[in-house]
């Protein structure tokens, strides 16, 4: 049996194809393992950040590709179609992180009501929270459209929950108007909503041709293209949140607020920037924010459920937004994936869709 894998060189990322991987069938599968046939997945900004630092944060090691290649992980659900695991039955849906592939195999481990682990060994050396299923089957959370959502945004969701979570321990360094770059990205909104409902100031800095979608989103005092930054008043402190990794808009917004920089952090690359660093700035130091490290701190502080419970009553008041402002594209087949793929890639989708995909026909 085979699966149809969608890769991509690790070294050019336009450079795309499809490839036949060889997979065990039902009888012949592990003791433990499941087979999962990938039935739907999200594909975003998010997904190409990951190809980004695919090796200095692990991704490609996630799901294994030949030389010189790489299947980008993404967030979407599987059909379990054979099980050799006896806690686990065929036709249980499983929600989690999945090849941009038509199949996975799958070693169950550590399976409970409410979800289980892919202990496969090449998957170990990442964060535990990539290795983990949801099992949903029947749960209306992640059925249907509200499934898109969570796939969509769910997991960009958590990364907004975390850098708002930090920068309110933090007291927002001192800051009481917050910056986001990328303000369209569905990472940069869901934190806009978070800071905008605890009462901070919340400027999107975005292009010209997204001001009106970012507007729209009702959750930033104000928008304010690239173009434009200088012109915002320079007399107050100010936090960053850089989730477009361009180094001269860093470099403008330092040199234009200076010491009233008060936290810079970096949190995404949707710009794919690749210019050299830009040396010493005036104010506080950018610095990278990594998400795992924050849910391991949070994981001791909060205990077990704490984060999940925290989370959950965040995720219930954004959700509702998402109707209002994200069209859902359902596209199925490889020329479909590698359409939106490219076009996401190349920042051509506009903000407003979310894309879900099947490398199935």
């Amino acid at each position: 049996m085979t699966s149809t894998d969608f890769v991509v060189a690790r070294n050019d990322l336009e450079q795309c194809k499809l490839i036949e991987t060889a997979i065990p069938d039902a009888a012949a599968l592990p003791q433990d393992a499941l087979l999962v046939k990938v039935e739907r997945f999200a594909l975003t900004a998010n997904n190409i950040t990951y190809a980004v630092m695919g090796d200095e944060l692990k991704y490609w090691q996630i799901f294994p590709a030949p030389q010189g290649f790489g299947n980008i992980p993404v967030w979407g659900f599987g059909e379990v179609i054979a099980s050799k695991h006896p806690g686990v039955a065929a036709g249980e849906q499983l929600f989690g992180y999945f090849p941009m592939a038509t199949h996975l195999v799958i070693e169950a481990t550590d399976v409970s009501k409410r979800g289980l682990r892919d202990g496969a060994a090449h998957r170990q050396g990442v964060a535990p929270v990539y290795n983990l299923y949801s099992r949903v089957t029947g749960d209306p959370a992640y059925a249907g459209r509200q499934g898109d959502y969570q796939a969509l945004l769910r997991p960009l969701f958590m990364l907004s929950f975390l850098v708002d979570d930090f920068l309110a321990e933090n007291d927002d360094f001192g800051a009481r108007t917050v910056l986001l770059s990328s303000a369209s990205s569905k990472t940069a909104f869901g934190l806009a909503h978070l800071l905008h409902t605890r009462g901070r100031k919340v400027i999107g800095l975005t292009s010209a041709g997204n001001t009106g979608f970012v507007t729209s989103l009702g959750c930033y005092d104000e928008v304010v293209t690239y173009d434009r930054v200088t012109s915002l008043p320079s007399n107050a402190p100010v936090a960053f949140v850089d989730m477009a990794g361009s180094s001269a808009l860093r470099a403008e917004l330092h040199r234009h607020f200076g010491d009233q920089m008060k936290c810079s952090v970096r949190v995404g690359l949707t710009h794919r920037a690749t210019e050299a660093d830009e040396g010493a700035l005036p104010g506080a130091k950018p610095r990278w924010f990594f998400a795992p490290d924050h849910i391991r701190k949070r994981a001791k502080d909060w205990g077990p459920g704490g984060i999940e419970q925290r989370f959950g009553a965040a995720w219930s008041g954004f959700a509702p937004l998402l109707e209002k402002c994200l069209r859902v594209i359902e596209s199925r087949g490889p020329e479909a994936v590698q359409r939106i793929y490219l076009g996401t890639l190349k920042g051509r989708i506009p903000p407003e869709q979310g894309h879900m995909l099947s490398l199935l026909g």
